[in-house]
């Protein structure tokens, strides 16, 4: 028996209101966004994070200025339906992609011949038709490339065919020089040339060892020291110095000989001295380079000489000279004068003898 006044909930409801499967909350899902200030669309993230931040603010037990809990609750039952929703449509994208990996696994076979290395576009035919013109293109460009390979494997050949025939003949052109030079010894040896030379028929003097080098390399070098030779370079160098020398020398000479004071004339006289020395100085710049490229070690290099510093340098060669100048003249009279002052001594005194002994 069961009382008229007591209902029957049919499942899936339960006494005291509590929400199950069926229950439906009053809030619509876009006024459930809008309350958690979201977007549809967004992701499971967004949807935390918001809550988070509004719960927050409204939680009674926060603490905060607008703690309210008829709003938390409000909040809460959006995030609730919100949360559902993306769930559903994140179950429902997974299924769609389910449902396309299905399809193309069930594709008739029979349309793999359409992909024809996904060339072309329209119909079947019309695909086919555009394949078939990028074969073609394809198979005469890999015919060019195979030319083309052929004729620098062909041209690689010749350039060293060529390049043997020049090393054979570098070979013949050394063979017949030492053959040569061979011959001129014979021929010496046969008129007698060598039986009159110093040290016949005794044994080399033996040189100074250097393990850094070969023993034969050092031994030719020893010959050369010994005989007067000297590399181009050392040459070279002492050429540079040498004209430096002379054109400091010959810039002094000339200052020297315009004297002082400068007058005009003797001012432009001056400035194409100058001018003259200014090109010299331009040449052996030049020889400069010449030697730095031929001198086998870097701190035996020379710098360029500048002209201006080199006119300067005239000039106070020329002013310590005149100081010289002068003060040689001033002792030279102060000499003359000492003279002359022993002279009238000496005259007085015989002029005072003479007055005695009259």
């Amino acid at each position: 028996m069961i009382p008229k006044k007591v209902k029957t909930f049919p499942y899936p409801y339960i006494i005291e209101h509590r929400m199950l499967s069926g229950y439906k909350p009053k809030n619509n899902i876009k006024d459930s966004y809008r309350r958690l200030k979201l977007q549809e669309g967004c992701s499971l993230d967004d949807v935390r994070s918001s809550f988070r931040n509004l719960a927050k603010q409204y939680h009674p037990d926060s603490g905060s200025i607008t703690a309210d809990s008829a709003t938390f609750m409000q909040i809460e039952e959006a995030y609730r339906v919100v949360l559902s929703d993306v769930a559903k449509k994140m179950k429902s994208s997974e299924s769609e992609n389910e449902e396309e990996t299905k399809f193309k696994s069930k594709a008739p076979q029979h349309r793999q011949y359409l992909s024809l290395e996904g060339v072309g576009l329209g119909t079947p035919s019309q695909r086919e038709r555009q394949y078939m013109q990028f074969r073609v293109d394809r198979a005469a460009e890999q015919v060019m490339e195979y030319r083309k390979q052929k004729l620098e494997s062909q041209y690689a050949m010749n350039t060293m065919i060529a390049k043997d025939i020049r090393q054979s003949k570098k070979v013949k052109i050394t063979q017949a020089i030492d053959r040569l030079v061979e011959d001129l010894i014979q021929e010496s040896m046969a008129k007698g040339d060598f039986d009159n030379l110093s040290g016949k028929g005794k044994p080399l003097q033996k040189f100074s060892y250097c393990p850094h080098i070969d023993p034969m390399t050092h031994n030719l070098n020893r010959i050369l020291i010994d005989n007067g030779y000297q590399p181009e370079w050392i040459l070279m160098q002492k050429e540079i110095r040498e004209t430096i020398e002379e054109l400091r020398k010959n810039i002094v000479a000339s200052r020297n000989k315009l004297g002082e004071p400068m007058t005009p004339c003797r001012q432009k006289q001056w400035s194409q001295i100058c001018e003259q020395l200014i090109e010299d100085i331009k040449k052996l710049n030049k020889r400069i380079n010449d030697f730095n490229l031929i001198v086998p070690i870097l701190n035996r290099q020379m710098v360029h000489f500048n002209a201006n510093k080199e006119i300067a340098r005239a000039q106070k060669a020329y002013e310590i000279l005149l100081e010289k100048t002068k003060t040689t003249d001033v002792d030279t009279k102060e000499n003359e004068q000492e003279k002359v002052k022993m002279f009238r001594l000496k005259s007085g005194f015989f002029k005072w003898i003479n007055l005695m002994l009259k």
